[in-house]
């Protein structure tokens, strides 16, 4: 590793050489998920049973790709990450201020030439599904990254996952020393020409790095949320392969068909002409005539008697919970029947989801674009702008009834004779001992003792005229 020590302090001076005296790369997480786990071996298919390799194309091609289920939830989640803007915000005591955007942040507004921050969101969502994390950087049209790339066509580009390597260093000898911290990261793209290109070696604070999902063997990357999901996800597909056989055999599980008194020729012409007339869907339901004293007898009439559904249904649940979406909101089997379906329900499933799930992304999302940018205080900080975030609407009503309460509780508490700055503080920070009192009691707010205004004084009769 002494070597890339070099590259970094040749490029970046000689502070870095000196913080670091020990330097380490912390391994992908396919590399010790693939130590833990026995079970996921090379990407073969095995009778019924198809196996995922653990690595960012096996998850791409057997899970993300193979698997309608896996495919669909990230397709939802996505789409709802993909939702939100993201603006600055000046904290004040702990308190945010309003949001205000300036010309940094068209950097994130437009990505790249053509492309939205939907588009830079959603990649980074299932990027992050399925390797655990994403990375990025800037670049312009003169082919420099990170913080040198400041001229013409600036842009964020993409660094494949595993393809990058995180590079920890640390003064003592322990990597797993509290001082051990990320001092770079070495992207090294796989060429498919003869000369392998030099790996790229970025700062920290070069590299856009978004890991929702930490992984609790490293301190530093994530994981993917597909891993401990993929026994549900192969036996999903087994279940499929088994439905697509059942019909590609008849529609039939299987049949037995016993003969007497046949030679292996005769045999063999039987059963060539019975699936050419019998086997296949298009040939189901014919009725079948044997002759020769041959008996039929079907070991299961149809799916039903597997109840595919409530198996197929339980593990879907299973995938879409490990990817924090509700079955309700990706449209399950489970998710469309009975009471699911009421208004309320769904309401709640919606809430579940982007409580639990979108609003936390949003937040690791906003802190790791930062990295990209220059705030323009200290006290500045990249947030998601939910305004526009069609999920939310029924949240936004949500928040317009409550505001409608805060304000009716504002009112009663001035006209009890609180201080209105009190008053505001007590009712948004949830502090009700906050509040102040002015000393004043009465609904005109009078100083107690203050002697009531004389009665003006009758105007004098006029006189009266002989």
């Amino acid at each position: 590793m002494a070597s890339l020590l070099d590259k970094i302090a040749a490029a970046r001076g000689p502070s870095v050489r000196t913080a670091t005296r020990k330097a380490w790369s912390e391994p992908p997480f396919w590399q010790t998920d693939a130590a833990r786990l026995p079970f996921l071996q090379a990407f073969s298919l095995t009778g019924d049973k198809e196996q995922i390799e653990n690595d960012f194309e096996a998850y791409i091609g057997a899970a993300y790709k193979g698997s309608g289920i896996v495919f669909s939830t990230i397709a939802a989640r996505q789409a709802i990450f993909s939702q939100t803007k993201f603006a600055w915000q000046t904290f004040t005591n702990g308190r945010g201020g309003d949001l205000f955007t300036n010309a940094e942040l068209a950097l994130i507004q437009q990505p790249a030439p053509g492309q939205t921050t939907g588009e830079l969101l959603s990649r980074m969502d299932v990027t992050a599904c399925l390797a655990g994390n994403y990375y990025a950087t800037t670049a312009d049209d003169a082919g420099r990254l990170g913080r040198a790339a400041t001229g013409p066509g600036r842009r964020i580009v993409y660094l494949r996952p595993d393809w990058v390597t995180i590079v920890i260093g640390t003064a003592s000898d322990d990597l797993w020393a509290p001082d051990a911290k990320i001092i770079a990261y070495e992207y090294w793209p796989r060429s498919t020409s003869v000369s392998r290109p030099e790996p790229v070696t970025l700062l920290p604070t070069e590299v856009c790095h978004y890991s929702p999902t930490p992984d609790p063997a490293a301190r530093f990357r994530g994981m993917s949320p597909l891993t401990p999901i993929l026994r549900e996800i192969q036996a999903d597909k087994a279940s499929t392969l088994h439905k697509e056989r059942f019909f590609s055999n008849g529609a039939q599980l299987s049949t037995i068909i016993g003969m007497k008194d046949i030679d292996e020729d005769g045999f063999d012409e039987f059963v060539e002409k019975f699936n050419a007339s019998h086997q296949g869907a298009a040939n189901a339901y014919k009725t079948l005539f044997l002759m020769g004293g041959a008996d039929v007898t079907t070991v299961t009439a149809d799916l039903r008697q597997l109840d595919f559904k409530q198996t197929q249904g339980a593990g879907e649940s299973r995938i879409a919970m490990a990817l924090g979406m509700h079955p309700v909101i990706v449209g399950m089997t489970e998710g469309l029947q009975g009471s699911s379906l009421n208004q309320g329900n769904f309401g709640a499933a919606r809430r579940l989801v982007a409580d639990k799930t979108m609003r936390p992304l949003w937040d690791v999302a906003a802190a790791s674009l930062q990295t990209l940018l220059t705030p323009p205080s200290s006290a500045t900080q990249l947030v998601p702008d939910l305004r526009g975030v069609a999920f939310l609407r029924e949240d936004a009503a949500d928040s317009a009834n409550i505001q409608g309460l805060e304000s009716r509780s504002i009112r009663t508490l001035l006209d009890a004779g609180y201080l209105a700055d009190s008053v505001v503080e007590a009712v948004t920070t949830g502090d009700w001992t906050r509040l102040k009192h002015s000393g004043l009691f009465s609904v005109q707010l009078q100083p107690p003792g203050t002697a009531t205004p004389a009665t003006p004084a009758e105007p004098p009769a006029e006189e009266e005229t002989a």
